[in-house]
């Protein structure tokens, strides 16, 4: 059975929806990486739940979130990235504001501890969406971000992981890590954000749909907030974030419908696999994948207090 939800709230103040990426058949059996990706949903799920049950701000809660997803090895991001095919660790993440459309996006950054955070620093600090490359990495620098060494970045598991792919195993090509975050905060507002380290054996330079807003990472605070984790290259071909929107907009879809459209039949025709999480303006809550593995955590709040769901 493909994973997925559609929670549909009754009048949520807030609602906030994480994911993991996908997790391989091998290691879904596991035991402890199964443990410790679930503690690490939770974690990042509930700090976001409670900036946004105090009444904080959707950018605040989004970047919580992932931080925790980018410090746990057990993701492809931040520390545990893919190895490039060099062996290096090419960080991407991008975060979005809905209200007004701001954005901001890393790619390629090789020191920051946590991506999520330089990303936010670039749409605050400066008059860019995108940093790339050495010149990330500089203005992260500059901005006074948390560096660590390759060696915090580079896992055993990892480097494992690209001896496997480089020997084609199929058995772990689809192990698939990429992080994110969705919220709608108590003001009505939506953010969403993204952070991974790409795919295993990838070309020096090679950039996802993550950092690319639009394609991996969206947010309009009148439609919703969306944040991709697969392929990355199909999700930029078809824009998969952005679409969902646009059905919304344009075709006045509602959310389920629209990711339905745009995991099932867009990006399933053009070869993708992959899923994403997403919410609308009154904070419905959707995760769609159509390939097995997709892992999620949510929680909403109402008057009668905060609600959590189990992650796919």
């Amino acid at each position: 059975m493909l994973p997925g939800c559609h929670i549909k709230g009754v009048s949520p103040r807030w609602s906030v929806i994480v994911h993991g990426g996908f997790l391989s058949p091998a290691r879904e059996r596991q035991v402890a990486v199964v443990l410790e990706i679930r503690a690490a949903l939770t974690e990042a799920v509930s700090a976001a739940g409670a900036i946004l049950d105090r009444g904080g701000p959707g950018m605040d809660a989004v970047e919580a979130a992932v931080i925790i997803l980018e410090d746990c090895p057990q993701f492809d991001a931040g520390r545990g990235s893919a190895l490039n095919a060099d062996g290096n660790v090419e960080m991407d993440a991008a975060i979005m504001r809905g209200q007004d459309l701001g954005a901001g996006a890393v790619a390629g950054v090789t020191r920051v501890r946590n991506p999520i955070r330089a990303a936010r620093a670039v749409l605050e600090r400066s008059s860019h969406v995108m940093l790339q490359g050495v010149g990330a990495d500089r203005f992260a620098r500059q901005q006074e971000l948390d560096e660590e060494a390759l060696s915090y970045f580079v896992t055993d598991r990892m480097r494992e992981h690209l001896h496997a792919v480089r020997q084609q195993d199929a058995q772990v090509k689809h192990d698939m890590g990429t992080v994110g975050c969705v919220v709608r905060d108590a003001a009505g507002q939506i953010a969403a954000g993204t952070s991974t380290g790409g795919i295993t054996n990838k070309l020096p330079g090679r950039v996802g749909d993550s950092p690319l807003i639009g394609a991996g990472t969206y947010a309009d605070s009148r439609q919703c907030g969306v944040s991709c984790t697969g392929q990355g290259e199909y999700f930029i071909r078809v824009a998969a974030a952005h679409t969902v929107c646009a059905l919304m907009e344009m075709r006045r879809l509602d959310l389920d419908t629209a990711v339905e459209q745009v995991i099932r039949q867009r990006l399933a025709a053009v070869g993708g696999k992959g899923g994403l999480i997403a919410l609308d303006a009154a904070g419905t809550l959707v995760a769609r994948a159509n390939m097995p593995g997709l892992v999620f955590a949510a929680q909403q709040a109402d008057a009668a207090g905060i609600t959590a769901f189990d992650e796919g």
